[in-house]
């Protein structure tokens, strides 16, 4: 598979260094195109599943609520170029993370908001922008923040017509909306 956008391989190889970030913000297609967005220090993103039961699930079987997995999307980038502080940031900020397993109209578990982190250092960064960001949605009257952070599981890749959905289809739904709440800066470097 071939990235519609960037036109590089969807699933490797990847260049010497780059580094891998998983994220589940709601439907994995507005959410994919947030980060692909982000530029040249994105090498690739990708739309999938993780964090449930079920090995290889199909679009139907999570929709189902039964397979527990979140649709997510895979942000492979060169953190020489891109931090993980702004992947950070750009997650925070395009989503509510305080409404539990839904985002707006789409409800679920499959819609639920995650980060799951493939290194220490991420799980730490993860864990500092969730307090500092949690402090700043208190301070404009939302609610507790309910995402899952925790150790990366296996990512299934998504469909092949749900990758860079949006780009192939760019009137296609897209139903992420965030809290308008900006993201402090250097939240990923609070103390955790």
């Amino acid at each position: 598979m071939i990235h519609f956008v960037n036109h590089r391989p969807l699933r490797g190889p990847f260049p010497p260094g780059s580094e891998s970030a998983l994220f589940g913000l709601g439907c994995f297609w507005g959410a994919e195109r947030r980060f692909w967005r982000l530029g040249d220090g994105v090498v690739v993103t990708a739309a999938g599943y993780a964090g449930g039961i079920t090995p290889n699930p199909s679009y139907e079987q999570v929709c189902t609520g039964a397979t527990d997995h979140a649709e997510v999307v895979l942000v492979v980038f060169d953190p020489a170029r891109l931090s993980y502080e702004t992947l950070l940031r750009t997650f925070w900020e395009s989503h509510d993370p305080t409404q539990g397993d839904r985002q707006g109209n789409d409800v679920g578990t499959q819609y639920r908001s995650a980060i799951f982190c493939h290194s220490d250092e991420q799980l730490r960064q993860a864990n500092a922008s969730r307090d500092a960001y949690g402090e700043a949605l208190r301070a404009r009257g939302f609610g507790p923040i309910t995402t899952q952070i925790a150790p990366a599981p296996p990512f299934y890749f998504a469909e092949d017509y749900h990758q860079q959905y949006l780009a192939k289809n760019p009137d296609g739904y897209c139903g992420l909306g965030g809290t308008g709440v900006a993201c402090p800066t250097g939240a990923a470097d609070s103390a955790a």
